[in-house]
């Protein structure tokens, strides 16, 4: 099972939930979750083995955003196109993506693998340094990944009627 199969899964992702995650909101405030990781493994310097307790209740936020928030209203927003693109991404052994999508996001999803070195450095030797630089190229790279998915789900939902029938305009 590839790495993003199993996340799926992990997570829980039925279509309601694909559903609520899709409000703005749920991506937006999804994008703390990093620095709120490095804070809790951060918080051992004073709470010693009590920084499970924090990094519990981060990873904890991870799973339990997405539900948090209803369905959105109005889909028409670059974060909730991005969520769609995933999806999408995430259905493309069923429904082949373009080769130029499938490179990109190889390649972006490579590259925030390589700024996760940094960043895990950074936490196990708690070096300031490394923690913010790879928190910072793995945001940029998640959401370059999530720009470059909003141009996918752009170029499928013409194609997929149930693809264009995940947006929705308020009028």
């Amino acid at each position: 099972m590839k790495f993003a199969e199993f996340s799926e899964k992990l997570m829980g992702m039925s279509p309601d939930v694909w559903d609520r995650h899709a409000n703005k909101w749920s991506g937006w405030s999804r994008v703390s979750t990093l620095p709120l990781i490095a804070l809790a493994v951060w918080s051992r310097i004073y709470i010693d083995a009590w920084a499970v307790v924090p990094l519990a209740l981060a990873l904890l936020w991870l799973w339990i955003n997405p539900r948090l928030f209803s369905a959105p209203d109005d889909t028409n927003n670059w974060m909730t196109k991005g969520v769609f693109g995933e999806r999408v991404w995430l259905n493309r052994k069923e429904r082949p993506i373009p080769s130029h999508h499938v490179k990109a996001g190889f390649i972006l999803n490579a590259l925030s693998g390589l700024a996760a070195i940094p960043y895990i450095y950074g936490l196990i030797w708690l070096d300031a340094w490394a923690t913010v630089l790879g928190t910072l190229l793995i945001m940029l790279t998640k959401l370059w990944f999530l720009d470059r998915m909003v141009w996918l789900y752009e170029d499928m939902s013409p194609r997929f009627a149930d693809y264009a029938a995940w947006m929705k305009v308020k009028n």
